[in-house]
């Protein structure tokens, strides 16, 4: 569907790059010729996902752990990056967070660790890559020249459209990052930075299954979805990839579904779990507990 080598000579980092979609948007634009920086916080996950990038598609490929919750060290990252070869092209904004909890269940540290990670995460990565691009730009125009584009894309949820019931904290923190999609566009424009998202429905990972349909390897939606199934990540790899590439400059301030008209068809979202009762709740919280603590043992190794 796309050319090859669509992305040479691109330099691009994507947030939580090592697991999930951020691993198969990153091996998208490695198999595409660009250059990747990927973050995470599991350290032995993000090197493990540079090796086989690299050995699979030659490109460079540099792996750092980064928490995008402390603003300092996000900055501090971010030039390094510069440091390390000049300014970036693309910022695939990835990293996030979410698990499925009736809201009264909620705890303030819970609410909080969904929306430090997804909006003031992803808003401190976008700013510290953003005024970096608008400073540039701003040089080029005094010299006379013309700044080459930028461009920023980030992964929303189907339920910034129509609410998320059982994912709250997800379905506030991703509508801000909506937002800031719309806002940035506008205000950045001139600069040549360009920010669209991309609303993805069901595309199955063990991050996204161990947390928001535990102990299922879907959520067992596919029969309610128009096109009876699940996504398949192809699909979602050349959608990112044509975003963060150049050849369409003049979109920006978008965001794409791709969930095979599920969100059209049903809201898209978790109300099917409005039948739980407490002892499903505890069985829901006692597995994504589990997931919790192998995570974190895998960052502290």
């Amino acid at each position: 569907m796309l050319k090859d080598g669509l992305l040479k000579g691109k330099r691009i980092l994507v947030t939580g790059g090592g697991s999930g979609l951020g691993r198969e948007m990153a091996l998208k634009y490695a198999e595409l010729g660009a250059d990747l920086y990927i973050c995470g916080r599991r350290k032995d996950v993000v090197e493990a996902t540079a090796r086989e990038i690299s050995e699979k598609h030659g490109v460079r490929v540099r792996a750092d752990v980064l928490d995008i919750r402390n603003a300092d060290h996000v900055d501090s990252y971010i030039q390094s990056i510069w440091d390390d070869g000049g300014p970036l092209d693309g910022l695939m904004n990835n990293a996030a967070g979410n698990f499925i909890s009736r809201t009264e269940d909620l705890s303030h540290r819970g609410f909080d660790a969904i929306a430090n990670t997804v909006m003031h995460g992803t808003f401190y990565v976008t700013h510290s890559v953003g005024r970096r691009w608008v400073a540039e730009a701003q040089r080029i125009r005094k010299e006379g020249g013309q700044p080459p584009t930028r461009s920023v894309v980030s992964i929303l949820v189907t339920w910034v459209f129509n609410g998320g019931p059982f994912v709250v904290p997800s379905a506030m923190a991703k509508s801000a990052i909506a937002n800031m999609t719309k806002s940035l566009a506008v205000e950045w424009g001139r600069w040549g930075i360009r920010l669209n998202a991309i609303a993805p429905g069901e595309f199955p990972t063990e991050g996204m299954n161990a947390r928001l349909s535990p102990g299922q390897k879907t959520t067992g939606r596919e029969e309610a979805n128009p096109m009876q199934r699940v996504g398949r990540m192809p699909e979602l790899q050349n959608l990112s990839a044509f975003l963060i590439a150049e050849g369409a400059d003049w979109l920006t301030g978008q965001i794409l579904t791709i969930d095979g008209g599920n969100s059209l068809a049903t809201g898209g979202n978790f109300y099917n779990y409005r039948s739980y009762g407490d002892e499903d709740w505890t069985r829901v919280r006692d597995s994504i507990r589990a997931q919790d603590a192998k995570d974190k043992a895998q960052r502290a190794s």
